[in-house]
Parts: C-alpha cells; structure tokens; sequence
C-alpha cells in the first residue's frame, strides 16, 4: 500500500545512497531569469553542455515590467538579466519565452496551461512556489542555484525523501470562499512552520471539488506552511483540463497516458506520518494581520491577542508593530492603498472571473491604486475575449501585462513604505512588496471588496448585492 507521493518518488529514483538522499530523475524543469545565470556560469566554466534541453522551459517572468514591455527595460540589472537567459537559451538549445512572445507569462502559469506540467512527473526549478504544478498529481519542489546547474548538466538531482503529510477537508464551501481562502485557513491552523519536513497530500471533498486552478492555488502555498510541496491526485477534472493543450500527449498517446495516470493516487490504508482533518464549513473569507502566511484570520474577526497563537510574544508584537495593527482590532473597515491580483498563486482566469464579479456594475475607490496582472498572455487573452476587460474598465480599473509584478520587490511594481496593500500573492514578509510595505493576502474576492470600498470588507456583503 502506497502513497501518492510514493509512487511517483519511487517510480524516478536512479540511485538510493545508504543514509543520504536519493538521486531523482527530473522530467521538467523551469528556468527564469533570476536564479539561472549563475547556474549556466557554472556549466560554462566546467565545459559541460545541457543533457536534455528539450526538457527544460525558460520564461521571463520576475523581472519584466507589467507596462510598456514593448520597449526596453529600464532597469540596468533586470535588462541585464533578461539579456543573459536570453543568450543562455539561444546557446544551449532551451525553448524560451521572452518578451514580447505570445506564451510569456509566469512560470508556474505558462507550464499548467500549454500542457507541459502533466500528472506522476518530477518537476524543479529555481523558485520555491514549484509546488503549484503538484495540483496535477506531480512532485513538484523549488531548488537552489548549485542545483538549476546539477539538473541542466545531468537532468538528476540528489534529494532526501521528505515524510508524508495528509490534509483532509471535507465538506461544502460557503458561499464567498474560494481556494486561497482554504490554503490561507490550512496555514492559519498548522501554522508557518508546521509541515517543515513534509511533503502534502490534500485530500477530500473540497479538493475533489475544486477547479485545476484552485488547485493550483493551494499547492503554490504549501510551502508557506513549510512544506517541501504539495500535490493532489489527479482526476477526470485535471484529464479534462489537459485534453488537447499545446504540450499534452495526443491520440494513442494521451490514451496510453491515461491508464497511467489514472493509477496515481493513494492506496486505501496508505499510512502517513502525520495527517490532519479540517472542515469547510469553518472556513470563512480570510484575510493575514501579520508577517507570515500564518497570520491569518477569518475577516469577520479581530486580531488575536498575543497569548491566543503559537507565537513568541516578542516576535508577535514585532509583527504587529510593523503592520501598525494592534490586539483586539477588528480586520474590516482597516483602510486600504494598493490592491494586487496576479502572481503565481492568483494570476489565472478563474481568479479574474472572481475579481469581476465583484466589480461589475461598481466603481474603483479614488483613493486606491490597483495593479491588475494577468499570469500570463493567454490569460489577458481570455480576460479580454470573455469581456471581463470591459467590465474592469467601466469599474475605473487598468489591466497590465503579464508578469510577477508585485508579488516581490524585484521589478518596478513596489508598494511604497507604511502603505497597506491587499494583495493576491502568497508572502506577506516585512519588505516583500517593498521596503517598509504592508501585506494582507486575502483572496481575489477579498482584494475585490477592498478596491471598490477602500477598506478592509467582507465580499460576502458585495455578493449578496449583486
């Protein structure tokens, strides 16, 4: 009796060294420009080439400007970065999608929608929110630099097996929660560091019932709860997602596939090292009150008091100081300044569907500014196909071009020092968005209901409206 996770580790182990790590086959692997110039240093020095370039996949993501992407780069260091992934794709043989080409986006976007993420594979890459792509029933983790070069030039990497977490939440959703709601509840409960060590499983109904890119959604957060990934197992909702994308198998290929695929999920009485129950209808809309992803309550309540969470004292009141909030206060009616959809978490055209049902008929408040950011050209593609671009425009909103924007500090779209901003993304770390910054993550809906009022608002009270 297997787990999940156990089968598609097992199934690509080249060599098990007695008291160390295993040494994985790796089937994917995604690249950008940020943690890769060095890693293709490293193989120029040694003379090496790339084993199997037509098995990684370089886009431009991170530090791409979300306006005016026709024209140069005006920062010398992301130019400059952009530059050497360009060179180093063009010298090595790698697919690359840069500027200006119609399949540029995030990475963790790009690979789920053309088909390259596919169910039982092994996929790295050098950014720790890889564990999106085990919504497919994947083993999917970040990797470090000296590693982006070990599996360029050997397509292997050496990894102790992590242990086995299951998180199970059964039930029905209410009505104004979504994925981020679940994963960013999962957390509130296990804390930031409560899976280090684990890779997830999440099982359940509310799993079963989500879309791929809710998912996706969940599985990007995993590691914010310090897990070494997460994966979910694939069925006939993920097959249909796949069926005829651009890199899926195709005709006797996809069937032969499929047999396989539809062997990838836990056996019954399977045993995991720890496992955890939840139920959906505790969950509310949430929202984060402090500097890590575990800080987070449902919206209708106030910040905990420092002797009600697992946190020393002393880093609790840090925490708090830094976000100008203090014990007791309620969440909502707390004044907002930015507001952020996009990234690797919520950069998807379910997420902008969300977004618009709320805005729909509204108006932006005057007084925030909004950064509205598709994960990728596909996605402003459908967001305009599907109207949801007129519906964003009537509401006083400017939807700009794919890239990770303001997720990270690492591009033009920074949050200005001691403003607040709702955002979409996954970290909420001192400095994340921005010197001085101060993150809520929330949902799409939440982010929403905070850009049409200004404030801190619960969006079930904008749902019930519509």
């Amino acid at each position: 009796m297997s787990t999940l996770f156990d089968k598609v580790w097992d199934a690509h182990i080249v060599r098990r060294i007695e008291d160390g790590p295993d040494v994985l086959f790796i089937d994917r692997h995604f690249i950008h420009e940020v943690t890769s110039p060095v890693a293709f240093l490293g193989l120029e020095n040694r003379g090496m080439k790339v084993m199997y370039p037509e098995r990684t996949f370089a886009t431009a993501d991170h530090n791409t400007p979300t306006i005016n992407q026709h024209l140069p780069v005006k920062d010398p260091l992301s130019a400059n970065q952009l530059e050497t992934l360009e060179r180093n794709t063009a010298k090595y043989g790698i697919s690359y999608w840069g500027l200006g080409n119609p399949k540029n986006g995030i990475v963790h976007v790009i690979g789920p929608e053309n088909g390259i993420t596919q169910p039982g594979m092994t996929i790295v890459c050098g950014d720790s929110h890889t564990s999106t792509h085990g919504a497919f029933g994947a083993i999917a983790f970040g990797i470090g630099t000296s590693e982006v070069e070990m599996v360029l030039a050997s397509q292997c990497i050496m990894q102790p097996k992590p242990k086995k977490m299951r998180i199970t939440v059964s039930g029905k959703l209410s009505r104004g929660v979504v994925p981020k709601d679940v994963i960013l509840y999962i957390i509130s409960q296990t804390t930031a560091s409560g899976a280090t060590g684990y890779f997830v499983e999440y099982a359940g109904e509310v799993f079963e019932d989500m879309s791929m890119e809710g998912r996706m959604t969940v599985c990007n957060m995993s590691i914010e709860m310090g897990a070494r990934g997460g994966i979910i197992a694939p069925d006939e909702t993920t097959f249909s997602y796949m069926k005829g994308r651009d890199k899926a198998p195709k005709g006797k290929d996809w069937d032969e596939a499929l047999v396989y695929w539809k062997t990838l999920k836990t056996d019954p009485g399977a045993v995991f090292d720890k496992e955890y129950h939840f139920n959906a209808s505790d969950i509310e809309p949430m929202i984060t009150y402090g500097t890590n992803p575990g800080m987070g309550v449902g919206i209708s309540h106030h910040v905990p008091l420092a002797g009600t969470v697992d946190s020393n004292k002393t880093t609790y009141d840090k925490a708090l100081h830094y976000m100008g909030f203090e014990e007791g206060q309620s969440m909502i009616g707390k004044k907002v300044d930015y507001v952020f959809i996009g990234s690797c978490t919520n950069g998807r055209i379910e997420d902008f569907r969300a977004f618009a049902s709320i805005v729909k008929g509204r108006k932006k408040a005057d007084h925030v500014t909004a950064w509205i950011v598709p994960g990728s050209h596909i996605v402003e593609q459908q967001i305009k196909a599907e109207g949801i671009l007129d519906i964003l425009t009537e509401a006083g909103f400017t939807l700009r071009q794919p890239g990770c924007s303001a997720c990270l500090a690492m591009n033009d779209d920074k949050i200005p020092a001691g403003k607040y901003a709702v955002s979409t993304s996954n970290r909420n770390f001192e400095g994340r968005q921005g010197p001085g910054a101060r993150t809520m993550l929330a949902s799409p809906l939440v982010a929403a209901a905070a850009a049409i009022t200004g404030v801190v608002t619960d969006p079930r009270t904008l749902l019930n409206n519509n």
